[in-house]
């Protein structure tokens, strides 16, 4: 796993795409690409929003994916062009401190990220200029990670333009942290299985240390993504935010009910580690502990001892300032249920019994009316698209990202597919012009696809 990203050579007019975007970069910079780089989106099968929390996920990378041709030059510019005329160029000086404006998360400003983490691992050495045109085949705010993935692209391109040597593990660990310059509190998931995921395979993620583990998927049954046509930018609006904060929260109450150090422990997990307890006890100690009914600013102040000043300035992120009360049982009983099923999960692709497929969709199913009752991470069209995905022939599905809008992901009886296609269009998206128009690109098919990559043209 620690291995670098792979390094190939590719024909350029064997591959429509890299033609065409080949052709854009000439037309826009009057000289050819030196190299191409690639970073995928994801799509989390089970273990939504736990990764924050220092638990594993289960992602698998998808097919679309971030797509980047690149020169190289000493003009102490990064110069940045998308193929989509709606994302405007922006020009940026590489030889100072980069700038990202979290309060205007532009498209720009994510790619940038991942070149300030880059410029940050090598000491803020001046980098190579840069000229790049950028293609996206990853729907936006639409929970498949193209955030993540422009970001973990942008990492890819500083590190091979500036003829460096990163292995997978350590950028997906700088395109982690860097991503939260543009102010989301993600957890790695996106950026490790963008970079960590190998083709034919899902992946269990796990953290401290980052690893990886090849979970085999049963082969009776596919994966369709369908996305409900509602975008959320995790960056532009503080719902995520709000969530890290309460399972924050949430974690130094626990810790102060048993006695713990509650200014050491920042995520869930390290409360089930330090107790030496297992899930079920956690979930236990939690009905426990905390109470249902949302917590003011004013009882959590006097049941951690801190001032209010302090529970801002350590407790709370700058999008969060305005939250005025938590519901810390709901977020906790979710996180160490989700962690549970993810562990179940793996359990039933390893071991593979007769009744794989019936079990994992039980287990989707589990984590849609955990995100959607206790997270409260979903949304009317998420639900409503849910059930119309179980009632058109999915044994699970649930939502699959960050939520709030964007994608559910079902698991279909391979014998079903093209039934559960139609059926779905039909009740979904044909009867909204705006929805049909999306279709293309709002219901497939998805097979586990590759990491990260660079390509040199032959």
């Amino acid at each position: 796993m620690a291995s670098n990203p792979p390094r190939s050579k590719t024909g350029i007019n064997s591959n429509e795409r890299l033609h065409n975007l080949k052709n854009t970069f000439e037309t826009k910079y009057g000289e050819s690409p030196l190299f191409y780089a690639c970073a995928p989106g994801r799509v989390n099968l089970i273990g939504e929003h736990i990764d924050y929390c220092g638990y594993a996920v289960l992602p698998m990378a998808i097919e679309q994916n971030i797509l980047a041709a690149v020169s190289v030059n000493n003009s102490g510019t990064i110069v940045l062009a998308n193929t989509n005329p709606q994302y405007k160029d922006f020009t940026v000086s590489c030889s100072e401190d980069i700038a990202i404006d979290r309060e205007n998360p532009k498209w720009y400003y994510y790619f940038l990220c991942g070149v300030k983490g880059i410029q940050e691992k090598l000491g803020g050495a001046r980098l190579s200029g840069m000229s790049c045109v950028i293609d996206g085949t990853i729907p936006p705010s639409s929970g498949l990670s193209s955030s993540s993935a422009l970001v973990c692209c942008a990492g890819l391109v500083t590190m091979e333009a500036n003829q460096k040597s990163l292995s997978k593990t350590a950028l997906a660990e700088i395109c982690t942290k860097s991503e939260r310059y543009i102010g989301t509190e993600g957890g790695g998931m996106d950026q490790s299985i963008s970079f960590l995921a190998e083709k034919g395979t899902a992946k269990l993620i796990e953290f401290q240390p980052l690893r990886a583990t090849d979970v085999k998927l049963p082969e009776g049954a596919v994966f369709v993504i369908s996305n409900c046509c509602v975008e959320m930018n995790k960056a532009a609006s503080s719902h995520f935010n709000i969530r890290v904060v309460e399972c924050r929260i949430a974690t130094k109450m626990l810790a102060k009910a048993r006695a713990l150090d509650p200014s050491r422990l920042l995520k869930l997990v390290q409360v089930q580690t330090e107790l030496e307890a297992s899930l079920e006890e956690m979930l236990a100690l939690v009905d426990e502990v905390l109470h249902p009914e949302p917590y003011s600013r004013e009882e959590i102040c006097k049941e951690l001892g801190v001032t209010a000043e302090q529970f801002s300035s350590e407790l709370l992120s700058a999008n969060t300032q305005h939250v005025t009360h938590f519901k810390l049982h709901q977020r906790a009983k979710h996180v160490y249920g989700e962690a549970s099923r993810v562990l179940a999960f793996k359990s039933v692709c390893d071991s593979e019994p007769a009744q794989s497929v019936r079990l994992l969709g039980e287990l989707m199913n589990q984590s849609h009316a955990s995100c959607r009752d206790l997270y409260e991470c979903s949304c009317p069209e998420l639900d409503t698209l849910v059930d119309i995905c179980l009632r058109s022939g999915a044994v699970g599905s649930r939502l699959t990202g960050a939520g709030w809008g964007g994608c559910a992901v079902s698991m279909v009886p391979v014998e079903q597919v093209e039934s559960f296609l139609r059926a779905v269009s039909e009740a979904y998206y044909l009867h909204d012009p705006r929805r049909a128009a999306m279709e293309k690109q709002s219901l497939f098919v998805s097979k586990p696809g590759g990491g990260a990559a660079i390509f040199l043209t032959e």
